[in-house]
């Protein structure tokens, strides 16, 4: 049995979510405040018997965060589980509580806790007349969370993070309709009587993100080891035992009856009767070893001891790094799990909270790719591209914010089996942090990766990263293979292609009079050119109708189209890092000035070709400076990433501008008009347009001017 889905309704910062799981290792990734925790939490809430208590703790805290008013409202968190098994045991658990029967047997079962208004409420709901929206903001300035029960409930059918299937269970809030029943058990499921347990029938570890592992060790409640001795000590046969609580037993009675103890506690005895008489003197005092010859307290004086790397002594899990004593905590940790596992339960699992702190690259790589339990499920959360890479990518669930909603998206949802395979690939052959995004660029090579980040920082004052922008380089033109992650069914993150369409900048008609190497050339042009036609029309087809992806061509190639920008400058500066001969430094210089692009783009990519075009690129970002160009392709692909694209965003873009402008003996007067000009339209005094104006008519020769003017 494995958990198949979790859905969750208003709990939290989840609006709602659909969370699906699979068999195996199941990998919950996202950015800070996306729900991680959240998500393990209310799975934990139903499954962990230590955590049950809380249920009954709920309060107006734990409803989402979006909601106007959470009174009235419903927190829904639903489990359902798959493959159930057909022992006699496990059936009859299921049967007449949580389990939905197919075929005579129970295959599928929902167990759901419904935490919602008590029946006076809801009954009260329930009479409101169609639009009495008054009548509605006076029933509900009255609810207090005391009015609140939860519920347990199973065999339920219905998708719950469906808004009209919530609106026909809770209430349509806005048109003021409510069910007139107290409940519908065909769309809620059957109350579960108090008697059923799950948490008794299954093993559930849960092992909490790696914060202080030291202070951890050092307390007897959170202590791996000391659960793990709490356990073995509970099996040793008291007969067995004999033999070593009568060693205790000898060693105390030693202790004591060594003559600095007793001469201590005869110096005691004497000066207490010396300070306050006899009369107020205790009757007896003695100094006893406190050595317990009980098994279970006797294994809480054990402590861990360990020798890290290809050192001979053995410290205290203080002295361990921290990453080694994280490893030593997670290990006892799974250690604790495999002990509970081993009972007779019926199902197995193990959650894990953020497990790479502080532990190598290699180790996270390794230790999570043999995390496999027979007949285990496994649900970890983390923020490691390492750990993902060995993650399926169909057991993958990547929490995201939308329009400052926390989703939940699956990223093979509805692709083919040979996609999913070309997706998997990618992953396992190279490091990415594609699922971690916010936003992506996808180029097809060396000279976009590396050059792009610095155009960005040194034109626009903010890095890739601070834009929220994951730059990923295909190393090829096989975007499609990528791209169907970025989908309305899948993620929805936008995703920006940027690729050459490679079109001709030479003269490619055969003439008879073409030398060989000439018609080589006008070959490989005319090939190349007709590539870049089709792979702009495979680009438009997929990216047709779909919200989440745009591609953008460079007419060209990158080199070529750097210096159609205008950044002829710019590439002449590097000729002497590129070339060495003197007439080869002063031909090409000729050709780049020449504003013929069949010369310049002959020449630009003859230099790349002849360093390496990743090399090349590398040359380029040294001489890169805040009045470059950047090609409109590659801006229009930075701001489709960046959308929406905020006042925040653009007044620091406008700051940084001001302050080179300034540093560049520029008129500070004006700059401190338009530093007032942008405060005015971040407080939302002066619009966008006004803005760009003002930015104009100041400092009309600004690079910024002319990318302010796409806006």
């Amino acid at each position: 049995m494995y958990i198949s889905r979790l859905q969750l309704v208003n709990y939290r910062n989840f609006a709602h979510a659909d969370v699906i799981f699979k068999q195996g290792v199941n990998t919950i990734i996202g950015e800070n405040g996306s729900g991680k925790t959240n998500i393990l939490r209310a799975v934990r809430l139903l499954l962990d018997e230590g955590m049950i208590r809380l249920i009954y703790k709920l309060d107006e805290q734990d409803f989402h965060r979006g909601l106007k008013d959470w009174r009235g409202h419903w927190l829904i968190i639903s489990l359902e589980f798959s493959e159930v098994s057909e022992h006699e045991s496990v059936q009859s658990l299921f049967l007449h509580n949580a389990g939905n029967i197919e075929d005579g047997s129970v295959g599928r079962a929902t167990y759901n806790l419904l935490f919602r208004p008590k029946a006076a409420v809801r009954q009260a709901l329930g009479k409101l007349t169609p639009g009495d929206l008054s009548g509605l903001a006076s029933i509900r300035s009255k609810i207090e969370i005391d009015d609140y029960e939860p519920v347990f409930t199973g065999k339920s059918s219905v998708d719950f993070c469906n808004s009209n299937i919530y609106k026909s269970i809770v209430g349509d809030f806005d048109n003021v309709i409510f069910p007139e029943g107290l409940h519908d058990s065909s769309k809620i499921g059957g109350i579960i009587p108090g008697g059923f347990s799950i948490t008794r029938e299954i093993s559930f570890t849960f092992v909490q993100a790696l914060r202080d592992v030291v202070a951890d060790f050092q307390s007897n409640r959170t202590n791996p080891l000391l659960s793990l001795l709490k356990r073995k000590s509970g099996d040793i046969d008291p007969v067995s035992f004999l033999p070593i609580s009568g060693k205790v037993k000898d060693l105390n009675n030693a202790i004591e009856a060594l003559p600095d103890v007793r001469a201590v506690r005869s110096d005691i005895r004497e000066t207490i009767s010396d300070a306050a008489g006899e009369t107020y003197s205790p009757r007896g005092l003695s100094i006893r070893s406190d050595l317990s010859d009980e098994a279970d307290r006797l294994f809480q004086s054990l402590k861990l001891f360990v020798a890290e790397n290809d050192e001979l002594y053995e410290g205290g899990i203080h002295e361990l790094s921290l990453g080694g004593a994280n490893l030593i905590y997670l290990t006892l940790k799974l250690l604790e799990f495999k002990y509970r596992s081993r009972k007779e339960s019926f199902a197995n699992f193990l959650l894990i909270e953020e497990p790479e702190a502080h532990i190598h690259t290699h180790i996270q790589k390794t230790l999570f790719d043999r995390l496999n339990y027979a007949d285990t499920q496994i649900i970890y959360t983390t923020h490691s591209t390492h750990i993902s890479e060995v993650s399926n990518v169909e057991n993958v669930n990547i929490l995201g914010r939308n329009a400052g909603k926390c989703e939940v998206y699956q990223p093979s949802r509805d692709l083919k089996p040979d996609e999913i395979g070309n997706i998997q690939r990618y992953l396992d052959a190279v490091r990415s942090n594609l699922l971690f995004a916010k936003s992506v660029l996808l180029v097809e090579g060396d000279a976009e990766e590396i050059l792009l980040p610095i155009l960005v920082k040194k034109v626009l004052g903010l890095s890739l990263d601070e834009l929220g922008i994951s730059l990923i380089n295909i190393r090829s033109t096989g975007f499609e293979n990528v791209a169907v992650l970025f989908h309305d069914r899948r993620i929805r993150k936008r995703c920006a292609i940027i690729t050459d369409l490679d079109a001709a900048f030479i003269n490619v008609e055969d003439d008879i009079l073409d030398l060989e190497d000439d018609k080589k050339r006008k070959k490989k042009a005319k090939k190349a050119a007709k590539v870049g036609v089709e792979r702009q029309a495979a680009l438009n087809v997929l990216c047709n109708g779909n919200d989440w992806l745009t591609p953008h061509f460079a007419d060209h190639t990158f080199e070529v189209d750097f210096v159609k920008a205008g950044n002829v400058a710019t590439v002449v500066s590097v000729l002497n890092d590129v070339y060495k001969d003197a007439a080869t430094i002063a031909l090409a210089k000729k050709e780049l000035e020449s504003g013929k692009i069949e010369d310049y783009g002959s020449r630009v990519l003859t230099m790349a070709n002849h360093v390496g075009k990743g090399w090349f690129a590398i040359v380029l970002g040294k001489a890169i400076h805040p009045d470059v160009k950047i090609p409109d392709y590659l801006l229009d692909a930075i701001f489709q990433a960046h959308l929406p694209t905020t006042k925040e965003t653009f007044a620091a873009i406008l700051s940084y501008r001001l302050r080179l402008i300034e540093a560049a003996d520029g008129d500070k007067a004006e700059v401190g008009k338009m530093r007032d000009q942008v405060a005015s339209y971040l407080r939302e005094e002066l619009d966008f347009n006004a803005m760009r104006s003002a930015m104009l008519v100041a400092f009309p020769a600004d690079t910024i001017n002319a990318i302010l003017a796409d806006f």
